[in-house]
């Protein structure tokens, strides 16, 4: 856990509680040490976040009576929760996940930011709960390595393992916005955060009054999320999330900002011109880091030994972290969120179309509909998508919980083996939030149900979790301005008119900070960032993707076919779905990482 906190070490023990911490420093970075204790020894304290709103917290509890010894955000919230109890995570603004010990009652609490920003694991057996930041460490304690052959599954359709669930057997993940309570063996948990959050606050009357009080929100956490007292720098792509967050950043700051990106050789991927033209606007200094396919293929060995899970995604983030802390900077904002507050993905565009036409195909008879999908699924991977969605899903709620899916579920479960297939046969296709969502969305419109999904599936699932492990690897605290549970609150409470305009991607976004873009931002067209993979898999990374699919190492686990994942890389290979590339990589990464950290008992 060292990289995830170089600055300082604590191990404790109270009883039968231990509680162990790596800190990197932020707040206060002379003071601070974790584990950190109340006064009167009641209450002990390992935390991983920030939380932005500590200074007013700290001016309440300092009326109260109580008296700090530092000016970190950690005593603070560690006093929070002596007077406030468990009450006290609502009123915090920030990322987080922590541990408290209270040695009177004998009780652990355990407790996750409500968007799932930082992670938060844990293992029980019988009497003994361990619990980490990383799955690794609970594995360096001693959990055994078992794969889960249900989040196998889970994987190949999302290329994410959602939580509850991770990799492992008996890992488990506490979910965004839940409290956990371990006291006498018994293990506890509840939601102290659920989207969306009820309000009272106003709904703006006008797209004007939206717009002004919009651009002053994302000033306020603009604000909230630069406080720190090392050096705070910026990601900075072409596209406008990370350059509003640049542009309000800008604004700001009494010294010239620091602004990291990443660039390709490949001209067709690389966005380095766009991102330096917005650099030179914002009057940045900025770097931009070219990355090769034979760095990376250099690179793999210790990029895939970073993960605790398996992931389709990430490397970019690896990427431009270790050049923003080789840069200078120990926290950094990113653009983040941005799609899913403002409607940037394609979901908004095509789960509204498709809800138009789900009633006429749901009337047609089973005989009429079973030849079209059969069509659909003789075809190219985006007509078995729509086919996957067409035989599952019976309305929106339940085309908002396929829509992200990477695999049909026939196909994943194509490349399984015939035990793993019998694991996970009564699996439902379904990403497990359904429950949750489908209930907690009622009565909201399609695009604030889509929202909704975005930010608790693919952003929890593996954007903020990929940017939380990438960015620690190299001890860089990394920022999410827009998952912001104020400006998230507040959003909620307005009328989706003014937040979504069909055909208009994050206009809303643009219009509040319109004065702040560059010139060539109003007429530059939306592309999302991605490595050269389709040109890298056939070329520098061939080698690794060889021996990865070669029958030995496919049939290693016993988890998977090496028939068909054999057909699915020469498919690739060969032209005849030479698209998909990132099927062909996350499977590719799964397997090794199967291979690498598993036990023999992975198949039972």
């Amino acid at each position: 856990m060292q990289h995830r906190g170089p600055d300082d070490v604590g191990v404790e023990s109270w009883g039968p509680a231990t509680l162990g911490m790596r800190r990197l420093a932020i707040f206060d970075p002379g003071n601070g040490h974790q584990p950190m204790s109340t006064a009167d020894g009641c209450f002990h304290l390992v935390f991983n976040g920030a939380i932005y709103n500590h200074r007013e917290l700290r001016e309440e509890l300092s009326n109260a009576g109580v008296a700090f010894r530092t000016r970190c955000d950690t005593e603070v919230l560690l006093e929070a929760f002596a007077r406030w109890g468990e009450a006290c995570v609502t009123r915090l603004r920030g990322m987080f996940a922590f541990a408290i010990w209270d040695e009177r009652e004998q009780a652990l609490t355990l407790a996750r930011d409500p968007f799932g920003i930082k992670p938060l694991y844990f293992h029980r057996a019988g009497q003994r709960l361990v619990f980490a930041s990383e799955v690794n460490a609970l594995l360096a304690g001693g959990v055994a390595p078992q794969i889960d052959a249900e989040a196998v599954a889970e994987f190949l359709a999302w290329f994410a393992v959602p939580a509850p669930r991770t990799i492992y057997r008996g890992v488990t993940s506490l979910l965004p916005g839940e409290l956990a309570r371990f006291e006498n063996g018994e293990f506890t948990t509840k939601r102290m955060w659920r989207f969306p959050a009820a309000t009272a606050e106003r709904a703006a009357r006008s797209q004007a009054e939206f717009t002004a009080e919009l651009r002053a929100r994302l000033e306020d956490s603009i604000s909230a999320h630069t406080l720190a007292d090392v050096p705070v720098g910026a990601f900075l792509s072409g596209g406008l999330d990370s350059s509003a967050v640049v542009g309000l950043m800008s604004r700001r700051s009494g010294q010239k900002l620091k602004t990291f990106s990443i660039g390709f050789e490949e001209a067709a991927f690389s966005e380095q011109k766009e991102a330096e033209e917005s650099a030179r606007h914002f009057g940045t200094e900025h770097t931009t880091r070219i990355i090769t396919g034979r760095e990376v293929a250099a690179d793999l060995p210790k990029i895939l030994g970073s993960l605790d899970q398996p992931t389709g995604d990430g490397i970019n983030t690896y990427y431009v972290s270790e050049t923003a802390r080789r840069g200078g900077v120990t926290v950094a904002l990113s653009g983040l969120g941005g799609d899913e507050l403002f409607g940037g993905y394609p979901s908004f565009q095509d789960i509204p179309r498709l809800e138009r036409w789900l009633p006429l195909w749901n009337a047609l008879p089973g005989f009429a509909r079973a030849p079209l999908l059969s069509r659909l699924r003789a075809g190219g991977a985006r007509h078995r998508k729509l086919a996957d969605l067409l035989a599952h899903a019976r309305n929106r709620d339940e085309l908002a919980a396929l829509y992200r899916t990477v695999m049909p579920h026939s196909t994943l479960l194509s490349l399984l083996s015939g035990d793993a297939q019998q694991a996970v046969a009564a699996a439902s296709p379904f990403h497990r939030a359904l429950p949750e969502l489908r209930g907690a969305l009622a009565g909201r419109t399609t695009r604030e149900t889509i929202s909704a999904w975005e930010l608790r599936t693919y952003m929890a699932d593996l954007l903020l979790r990929d940017s939380d492990v990438m960015s620690m690897r190299h001890s860089l605290e990394l920022r999410v301005p827009f998952v912001d549970r104020p400006l998230i609150e507040w959003l909620s409470a307005q009328p989706a008119r003014f937040r979504y305009t069909p055909k208009q991607p994050k206009r809303a976004l643009a219009g509040a900070i319109a004065d702040l873009l560059p010139p060539a931002m109003h007429t530059r067209r939306k592309r999302g960032f991605t490595f050269p993979f389709g040109e890298w898999l056939r070329t520098e990374l061939r080698p690794f993707l060889e021996e990865t699919f070669s029958a030995a190492s496919v049939g290693r686990s016993g988890l998977f076919s090496p028939a068909v994942v054999g057909t699915l890389w020469s498919d690739y290979v060969n032209g005849r779905d030479a698209r998909q590339w990132s099927r062909v990589w996350g499977v590719a990464v799964l397997i090794d990482f199967v291979n690498r950290c598993g036990t023999k008992e992975n198949a039972r």
